[in-house]
């Protein structure tokens, strides 16, 4: 098979088209022939040499989303079979023309979408569903402030918050962002080279705060997150792009009852992740399949070219997601 291969930790230009064995599946596993691949921030790090996969993933074919069809089925594989359409959660090995995935990371593709749509959904959609609301337990009637809001993940979060009965503000890096955001379900999206975004969220809540936060920056963003969170308030984390290391105020989340958490997904097990898929089957793919929730792609790349995929993807222009189609 054909797969793109990190060549040695680098620029979006180590990134080489190569031929590779097939993968060998295991008992619990399908194998399946990619139409189309998701490109993701955690892919970039894992080029560059900053996010090794875990035990067991492709150490050098990047890759965390796919879609495409069944060739291949594991003696203990029990629901799909083969020719199915599904899209799939993997730990790394997505850029290829074949992949194998855990059966219980399958997700069958809704009829409405394409591969392409498909392959945009698996990363970002785990990845909210765990974060938002298992771990920052959103419910309808809240509010959620997402930074990053034109992001992929900003993108489901924001749909899918709004679905499930929620108020969203997100924080975005310019006017056409914010107007993207607004336009996807943010009833505000604030500038945040232009405004202080923790004055923004005490004005547009009359001081009260938003009830849960999802933070992909870290940094001196925590201590205005924290100032911001409403009695009770959940702050998720998931990156730590301007800074890991903090100085809290814990006077503060004692006062005010907060929870600190968050996750990563890469380095989870099966079980996990499956336990996840079938809460978003369950919640998140009725509304996909209605249209109320939709795949949002701003660019889609012959896989040939994912060197420059990744060049748009470190450029943060892009709003939604960055596929490769193979």
């Amino acid at each position: 098979m054909k797969a793109i291969v990190i060549t040695q930790p680098g620029a979006p230009d180590v990134l080489q088209l190569q031929e590779r064995p097939l993968p060998v599946i295991k008992h619990n596993e399908v194998l399946i022939k990619v139409k189309a691949s998701g490109v993701n921030r955690p892919d970039v790090a894992q080029r560059k040499g900053n996010y090794p996969p875990p035990e067991g993933a492709s150490p050098d074919i990047p890759g965390l989303e796919i879609a495409g069809e069944i060739t291949q089925i594991g003696k203990e594989v029990t629901r799909f079979k083969i020719g199915d359409k599904v899209c799939a959660l993997v730990s790394g090995g997505g850029y290829a023309e074949f992949c194998a995935a855990p059966e219980g990371q399958c997700l069958p593709i809704p009829g409405n979408l394409t591969f392409g749509e498909a392959a945009s959904l698996p990363e970002t959609f785990f990845t909210v569903w765990s974060n938002v609301f298992d771990r920052g337990k959103l419910q309808p009637g809240e509010s959620l402030l997402v930074h990053g809001g034109s992001s992929g993940i900003g993108v489901t979060a924001i749909q899918m918050g709004v679905a499930l009965g929620s108020t969203v503000y997100v924080t975005a890096g310019s006017e056409d962002k914010c107007r993207f955001c607004e336009e996807l379900g943010a009833l505000k999206a604030i500038n945040y080279k232009k405004e202080n975004f923790s004055e923004q969220i005490k004005e547009l809540t009359n001081g009260k705060g938003v009830n849960v936060i999802l933070d992909m920056v870290g940094g001196d963003y925590t201590d205005q997150n924290l100032q911001i969170l409403a009695e009770d308030g959940r702050l998720v984390l998931i990156n730590t792009m301007k800074g890991k290391d903090v100085a809290l105020d814990l006077s503060l989340i004692m006062r005010k009852r907060l929870t600190i958490t968050g996750s990563t997904l890469r380095n989870r097990d099966v079980a996990f992740k499956a336990a996840i898929a079938s809460n978003l089957e369950k919640y998140a793919w009725p509304l996909i399949a209605s249209g109320k929730i939709k795949p949002v792609i701003y660019k889609t790349f012959q896989a040939a070219e994912a060197s420059a995929a990744h060049q748009l993807m470190e450029g943060s222009t892009h709003m939604g997601k960055i596929v490769l189609s193979w």
